[in-house]
């Protein structure tokens, strides 16, 4: 039997690799393991994130919705604006749990597809 541990790497289906890399490596600072023409990979704390150009039409879409874990969120909001992200909507809170509220706010690559930032904030 197949018990599955943790996600290993999660892909993202890109259309332009060098402006994906960029935005990923220069943007959002995750550190490039390595790259060929249609392919890159990306370090975020123990998880790969590869970046591809989709070898088949069927693989042409938007990617899940990565959810990036950041300590200060309205800090790390602003920074973002600053460099350029469009993001779709501000911080706010989705959910509380006791003394914990879960705030996020969402935003788009330069491939169109939509990603969060999300920090958990103790009351």
């Amino acid at each position: 039997m197949t018990t599955i541990q943790r996600v290993g790497q999660i892909g993202v289906p890109v259309k332009d690799i060098d402006r994906a890399i960029t935005f990923y490596k220069d943007v959002l600072k995750l550190p490039l393991l390595f790259n060929t023409d249609t392919m890159a990979f990306f370090e975020c704390n123990g998880m790969r994130l590869l970046l591809s150009l989709p070898e088949k039409e069927q693989f042409a879409h938007p990617s899940s919705v990565i959810y990036f874990n950041v300590d200060a969120i309205k800090a790390a909001y602003q920074d973002l604006i600053e460099k350029g992200v469009a993001f779709i909507d501000e911080p706010h809170v989705v959910a509380k749990m006791g003394q914990t509220e879960t705030w996020m706010t969402f935003f788009k690559d330069t491939e169109d597809n939509i990603h969060a930032l999300m920090s958990e904030v103790q009351n």
